[in-house]
């Protein structure tokens, strides 16, 4: 005869288990899992579309980061979700993503503008891959199922709302005055020393046509009489700078 010690024990750990197989056996429908996928990859691709077209290429004009922010967002949410779903785990995906990245960036210089989209926008592609959508109904029940909860799909809209807001703010030209930098290379190298520094500036804005704030003295070729200068000036509204700081024609890309 089984004591009745043994016999509370075993119940509870049969129900753990009970409970266990119950949960695991819980599976989503295609239906459902498509339509979360679906779900995921529009609003991924809307939130993205809108950072890009009215917020980064309105002032950049750069085509090129658009195609990459584009492609890149969708792909990370891809990978994301088909990850999260198995046992490789989220942190091999970003692994492989950093490592894409290196092997694709290590050879050119990105802004610092465009590295902050690029962050920003692998950020919300983490956010809908991950975040939760379907919830667990009946799991102690007999018959638990997956359905849509409206609740988590509602808080993952407003993170990729808030997200763009914070955007918006940043980029309004009402908040902050939008600055570019020119790489000029200087003939008049009398004027680099720290007494005639006024002189310098009136000579630069005379030459560009630009109202210079503040500039920086570079490399210094005395054989050549040349220096380099990095000027900063405020762009006007709608101006784009973004090849001010390229010095050679093969490095443009339109």
């Amino acid at each position: 005869m089984i004591p009745l010690q043994e016999l509370g024990e075993y119940s509870l750990a049969d129900e753990e288990l009970l409970d266990v197989q119950t949960i695991t056996d819980a599976m989503m429908t295609t239906g459902q899992s498509l339509t979360e996928l679906f779900i995921r990859f529009f609003l991924n691709l809307i939130v993205c579309w809108i950072l890009v077209q009215f917020f980064y290429y309105r002032k950049s004009r750069r085509r090129d980061y658009y195609f990459t922010f584009m492609i890149f967002s969708s792909a990370m949410l891809m990978l994301l979700y088909i990850m999260g779903n198995v046992e490789v785990g989220v942190g091999l995906t970003l692994g492989l993503f950093a490592i894409f990245g290196v092997i694709r960036y290590r050879t050119e210089t990105v802004p610092v503008r465009e590295m902050t989209y690029l962050f920003i926008i692998i950020a919300l592609a983490a956010v809908n891959g991950l975040a939760p959508i379907y919830r667990l109904v009946g799991a102690t029940g007999n018959n638990p199922h997956y359905e849509l909860s409206l609740g988590s799909t509602l808080v993952t809209i407003i993170s990729n709302a808030l997200i763009v807001g914070l955007v918006w703010i940043l980029e309004s030209e009402k908040l902050l005055k939008h600055t570019s930098t020119k790489l000029v290379l200087y003939d008049r190298i009398e004027l680099i020393v720290p007494e005639r520094r006024e002189e310098l500036k009136a000579d630069l804005e005379k030459r560009l046509g630009l109202k210079v704030e503040n500039l920086e003295i570079g490399h210094v070729d005395f054989l050549k009489d040349t220096a380099f200068i990095k000027v900063f000036y405020t762009l006007e509204k709608g101006q784009t700078g973004s090849i001010d700081t390229l010095l050679k024609a093969k490095n443009y890309v339109s």
